[in-house]
């Protein structure tokens, strides 16, 4: 049984490079600022392990939750990726900017990751301590 099925239930978008099946917004409330308005999931072993690889990038507004998880590599990515490691109450536990290609990142405290364009940290102030509310968009 998913956890997440009641609310990862949404619309799909065909044209976008992610075709999420399930479109999820991510807020940062103690900020006041959006992260993603297209959030793909990666809740399977399948999708987890496929991740990003084979995209040319992200679109401003996309990312990927990946859940359950506690580190990411960049191997064989085409473009770099903003990181923000969450616990299971979806407080940020670390933030990592604009990772490259050929690394590896983790936070043995994390319980799922959000991988981002490259400056989305940046443009939402998001850091450690900050609580993201990820909800269906609409």
């Amino acid at each position: 049984m998913n956890p997440f099925s009641g609310l990862l239930k949404g619309k799909s978008n065909p044209g976008s490079p992610l075709a999420p099946e399930k479109r999820l917004l991510v807020t940062n409330t103690s900020r006041s600022t959006v992260l993603a308005t297209r959030l793909e999931v990666a809740d399977s072993g399948p999708k987890r392990n496929m991740g990003l690889l084979g995209r040319d990038g992200l679109a401003p507004g996309e990312g990927l939750w990946i859940v359950p998880c506690e580190s990411v590599h960049t191997f064989f990515m085409r473009f770099p990726i903003d990181l923000v490691y969450l616990d299971r109450k979806n407080t940020v536990k670390k933030v990592r900017h604009a990772v490259g290609a050929w690394r590896l990142s983790a936070c043995l405290s994390a319980h799922s990751i959000l991988e981002l364009p490259a400056g989305t940290i940046r443009n939402t102030q998001t850091q450690p301590g900050d609580t993201l509310d990820i909800s269906a968009a609409d």
